[in-house]
């Protein structure tokens, strides 16, 4: 008998890699805890910057399992969502998006996103975030995406161009990494049509 618990999770939807590798896109599980913590440990230093609490929250896997069962519940609560990029018939992760900063009063999200350092440059995070933009304004209800990106962060830019967001401004101090100064952002921005 299938019951809820052993029933297979099913992806919001899949893109291919340029080399025609399927790549699901999964809402956060609470099951997701020792696959969060194998990929914080693989891409640790590449989160430094600007996942400094993501990796903190995911440095041994009893803390990426209650990160996981948190953010599956804010998920649930629509406080933020997150979601997992893994190969097809994989439990890996190999990438993690977030829709943050919810403002539901004028329906308004930011996208914050990571890749694995084996998969970057194969235009699965420009796929995902386009995929995951169309999600949030059909399912969602958000009609103003959001990227936030330091000019020197080329692959993140570079995603928000491909995905049709638009330059609006350069946000002053508006990023202090950990033991760093602030950092001027540039905002981009994407509007359901």
């Amino acid at each position: 008998m299938e019951t809820k618990e052993n029933r297979p999770i099913e992806p919001v939807f899949q893109v291919l890699s340029k080399e025609n590798e399927k790549i699901n896109v999964y809402k956060i599980h609470p099951k997701d805890g020792w696959g969060l913590c194998d990929f914080i440990a693989a891409n640790e230093h590449r989160l430094d910057l600007y996942f400094p609490k993501t990796k903190e929250a995911n440095l041994t896997p009893d803390l990426s399992k209650a990160f996981a069962e948190t953010k599956s519940k804010e998920y649930e609560n629509r406080e933020e969502f997150l979601y997992t990029i893994k190969p097809e018939g994989s439990k890996k992760i190999i990438g993690l998006v977030y829709i943050k900063e919810l403002d539901w009063e004028i329906q308004q999200g930011e996208f914050a996103y990571c890749i694995d350092y084996n998969y970057e440059g194969k235009g699965i995070t420009s796929k995902v975030v386009d995929g995951l933009s169309e999600y949030a304004f059909k399912d969602l209800g958000l009609k103003t995406l959001q990227i936030i990106a330091h000019k020197t962060n080329f692959s993140s830019v570079n995603v928000a161009k491909r995905c049709k967001f638009t330059w609006i401004k350069t946000l002053a101090k508006e990023y202090t990494p950990p033991g760093r100064d602030p950092l001027d952002m540039e905002l981009y921005e994407r509007y359901k049509n």
